[in-house]
């Protein structure tokens, strides 16, 4: 018996039955990242943009009003987007909703005009579309759905799992589209993310169920008893980062949501401490997924400290305790349970105004010493999402706001965010590294408006010769470079420049490729795992060899990468 049709619970159910099969090969397609560095990847960002909008589409409940669930999940998607890869899925999923959301019932020719719309939407959206990526996916699965539809199939079981096999034949088609892809063996992780949603959504439409109370918890809460019962019959696996924080809160948390955090952070790793004092919550604990646990933490309140250690590289140290205030007496903590938050002051009103995304101290410092009013705590290892950049724009009482993301993957939830905000102009400078970042900050001119300041902060920052200093998590060959795992690797602009051993050394080879006559200054920003005598002795080394530079060494303090270099 054919199915022509899709009533409004149905496509519920169909989509949260996709992001959980999206959510369970997270892992699987963050491996797919053809740098073998380690960081939050796509599967990550896709998965975090898809809880989102099936998180908004659960709190509508029983509904079968198709406006309502098309506004939820492409809203929720939309403000949850996090990286390039999860901005493009929630582009796909406006440009579906657009199609479908004045219907009752979904079609076949219905889902080929959506799907056709989603496609067109995605690829507006990048500003440089490239082929071999999840936009060829989609754009796959929407021609073959076109000539479905043309052909008069209308049995929605015939349809949707050809839908998927083609998308999938596409995927597999990625590396000869993208040479990097083939040259590192993997297919496009994006393409991949949208295969797997499209296979979950077909499972739904074949009954599986997955309750949308699944979503109003964070990944992993609903399980976490069981994952505690297997680690202690079994031997745990070996995190790698230990993590201190400190987070200023906005409110006082009631005892019980010490509990929800703490029992959130041993899902994701083993908690060593986790309490409110006062005005401030500090958490100390090991994770694979720092990610996850400081953005879990940042819905308590602003981060005002972070301390992070690669036990790999460091095996048996801990992050250093945050920071912490004069312990209240007990009679002041329990006056402080119960008193009102503090009220923020004010951000006196100004013309122009900056966010920038960054993570370490120093880095921080640094930015908000060159006027930075917001620094969004983020970066490689945690992409901020859409709704994290619009929260950091209603902060900023300024009628231009500056967007300045430091990163290729944060660009365009920047850009996003500044299309959805109505009440002040922002700018989006595409910074895509920090010290692309520190150099559009000084670059700034009061005298320009946005537009002419944000052309002549990209002027500024193409002269800027950038590079990160990390190590490698495989096996890989890219840009004609051997790289092993635990190799160290530089880095820059336009890829990978030197892998072998050796921090400083990888250092200086790197800092060598990125100099060239016209440099006159050298900036060397060391991450926590540096020290200072390490990073000063390079820095004599690097004013050895070009003596006409100047050579400055700042403490960064970021994590995973041990520096990050400029020449301009």
């Amino acid at each position: 018996m054919s199915r022509e049709t899709l009533g409004a619970k149905e496509v519920a159910k169909i989509f949260f039955a996709g992001a959980a099969e999206l959510e369970a090969h997270k892992d699987w397609i963050n491996e797919l990242n053809v740098f073998p560095v380690p960081d939050g990847d796509t599967g990550t960002n896709m998965t975090l943009t898809i809880r989102s909008a099936a998180k908004e589409l659960a709190l509508l409940g029983d509904t079968d009003n198709m406006k309502d669930i098309c506004k939820a999940f492409s809203s929720g998607s939309l403000r949850g987007a996090r990286g390039n890869s999860g901005v493009i899925l929630s582009q796909l999923l406006r440009g579906y909703g657009k199609v479908t959301r004045g219907e009752t019932e979904i079609t076949v020719p219905l889902i080929a005009s959506a799907f056709e719309r989603a496609v067109e939407t995605a690829y507006k959206a990048v500003m440089k579309p490239k082929e071999g990526t999840i936009l060829t996916v989609a754009k796959g699965a929407a021609v073959k759905a076109r000539e479905l539809a043309d052909a008069g199939v209308t049995d929605l079981e015939v349809f949707l799992p050809q839908i998927v096999e083609e998308a999938d034949r596409v995927l597999a088609t990625t590396p000869d589209l993208l040479p990097v892809l083939k040259q590192a063996g993997v297919v496009d992780s994006g393409g991949q993310g949208l295969v797997q949603f499209l296979k979950g959504c077909v499972d739904g439409f074949g009954g599986k169920i997955v309750p949308p109370e699944y979503f109003l918890h964070e990944p992993g809460e609903i399980a976490a008893e069981e994952k505690e019962e297997e680690a202690a019959a079994a031997q745990a696996p070996r995190l790698l980062y230990s993590v201190a924080l400190a987070v200023k809160l906005e409110k006082i948390v009631p005892s019980h949501a010490e509990k929800d955090l703490r029992k959130y952070l041993q899902t994701i790793g083993e908690v060593a401490q986790c309490a409110a004092e006062g005005e401030t919550l500090r958490a100390a604990f090991d994770t694979n997924d720092p990610g996850l646990a400081v953005q879990k933490a940042l819905l308590y309140g602003e981060l005002t400290d972070l301390s992070l250690v690669n036990l790999r590289l460091h095996p048996g140290e801990a992050a250093a305790p945050a920071a912490k205030e004069a312990a209240p007496a007990p009679e002041e903590k329990h006056e402080a349970a119960h008193a009102p938050a503090p009220e923020e002051a004010p951000m006196p009103h100004k013309d122009a105004g900056f966010i920038t995304v960054a993570v370490g101290e120093g880095l921080t410092n640094i930015f908000r010493e060159l006027g930075v009013d917001h620094v969004i705590s983020g970066g490689q290892t945690m992409n901020p999402s859409t709704s994290d950049m619009l929260d950091a724009i209603a902060k900023v009482n300024a009628d231009t706001v500056y967007i300045l993301p430091n990163n290729k993957n944060i660009i365009m939830a920047a850009n996003q965010a500044a299309e959805m905000t109505e009440d002040k102009k922002v700018v989006v400078v595409p910074t895509v590294t920090i010290p692309q970042g520190i150099t559009a900050v000084i670059n700034y001119a009061p005298d320009m408006d946005g537009e002419g300041n944000r052309d002549n902060m990209q002027e500024e920052i193409s002269r800027v010769h950038s590079a990160e200093i990390t190590y490698a998590v495989r096996d890989t060959v890219l840009d004609g470079v051997e790289i092993h795992k635990d190799d160290v690797m530089g880095i820059g602009d336009k890829g990978i420049l030197e892998a072998g051993p050796g921090i400083e050394e990888i250092a200086f080879k790197t800092l060598c490729d990125i100099v060239d006559e016209e440099t006159e200054i050298i900036s060397i920003y060391y991450g926590e795992d540096v020290t200072e005598e390490s990073a000063e002795a390079l820095r004599e080394r690097v004013a050895e060899k070009f003596p006409s530079c100047d050579v400055e060494v700042q403490n960064g303090g970021q994590p995973v990468y041990y520096y990050i270099l400029s020449a301009e």
